[in-house]
């Protein structure tokens, strides 16, 4: 396959009407507007001593109900390390659709790419153990029907520096918005995440990233290489493989309560600090640090949809400061 070149940095043109959110920087730096393209779900959290094996039940210690999805959870991350975001995704026209939306703006989130399909949003059941390991089924919903027939839709891509999405959605609609950012100017990032889809949709997904994020066991099922490929190892931290060389990336120390939504929070905080300018590799670098760093953090605290930490505290972790 052809390798991928990181987009220029340059002047995007607005579609009429369209309004990124303010965003927020702690420096100088321009922000960066984030495009996630993606799911998100409603989460139901069930508390255990340990995943039940095939054929066990097992009794929860709590239930939690929150917003998640790796779209949302990314698009919520990318927003608190900084960046201007907007959504790009479906929610059925249920109750939940309304919860969804609200935790999305309420966290400087634009939802002018966002659309609604009848029926059921996306929900997810995690459960998650006491040492802090999770296990995860999803029930697409509206995820599972979303394409990029909105017109509104493709004006947010058209309009973005840096397209993040991830595999929760089908991988059609995933391959025409990373095409439909790219001819855009804007950097594709690809969270090759969750594992399992079609080898020959995920061909055409990687011909579009300029950065794919996987995690070690997804790795397998991803043998394309783009320019810059980022390996997520947990609490041991990322190893980065590409234009820059090989080098691993470690994560702060910290005593998880819950993982689920690290990789999220990681992906989103990776797109939100992604250098524009294609000689950065010293930049790039530092957008691993904070990566890591968030999805540090983000184990701190019980489920995913308000697990991702501000800017302020990612910088604080990364001078050793808690």
């Amino acid at each position: 396959m052809t390798v991928c070149r990181d987009a220029d940095p340059r002047q995007k043109a607005r579609a009429p009407g369209l309004v990124w959110p303010p965003g927020r920087r702690l420096t100088s730096a321009p922000m960066t507007d984030v495009c996630v393209v993606g799911s998100v779900n409603l989460d139901l959290s069930l508390a255990v001593d340990a995943l039940p094996r095939p054929g066990e039940t097992v009794l929860a210690s709590s239930l939690r109900q929150a917003p998640g999805g790796k779209g949302g959870n990314q698009a919520v991350a990318a927003a608190r390390a900084g960046a201007r975001v907007q959504f790009v995704g479906a929610v059925g026209d249920d109750a939940a659709a309304g919860q969804l939306r609200a935790h999305l703006q309420a966290n400087g989130v634009g939802l002018d790419g966002a659309v609604e399909i009848p029926g059921p949003s996306g929900t997810a059941i995690v459960v998650v153990d006491a040492n802090a390991e999770n296990t995860i089924v999803v029930a697409p919903g509206a995820n599972g029907r979303f394409t990029l027939n909105d017109e509104r839709a493709r004006a947010v891509l058209a309009g973005c520096d840096v397209m993040l999405t991830q595999l929760e959605i089908p991988v059609a609609t995933a391959v025409a918005a990373a095409r439909h950012a790219r001819s855009g100017g804007a950097v594709v990032v690809v969270n090759a995440s969750p594992a399992g889809r079609d080898p020959d949709s995920l061909s055409e997904l990687a011909a579009a990233a300029d950065v794919v994020i996987t995690n070690e066991e997804e790795a397998s099922e991803w043998p394309w290489r783009p320019r810059h490929l980022v390996v997520t190892l947990g609490s041991h931290g990322a190893r980065y493989v590409g234009a820059d060389g090989e080098y691993s990336v470690p994560s702060p120390d910290v005593d998880a309560v819950d993982t689920t939504g690290a990789g999220d929070v990681f992906a989103g905080v990776l797109a939100a600090n992604w250098p524009l300018e294609p000689g950065s590799p010293d930049q790039r670098r530092l957008a691993l640090r904070r990566a890591c760093a968030a999805g540090a953090l983000a184990t701190l605290v019980p489920g995913a949809g308000d697990c991702a930490p501000r800017a302020e505290e990612i910088e604080r972790a990364l001078r050793g400061k808690s």
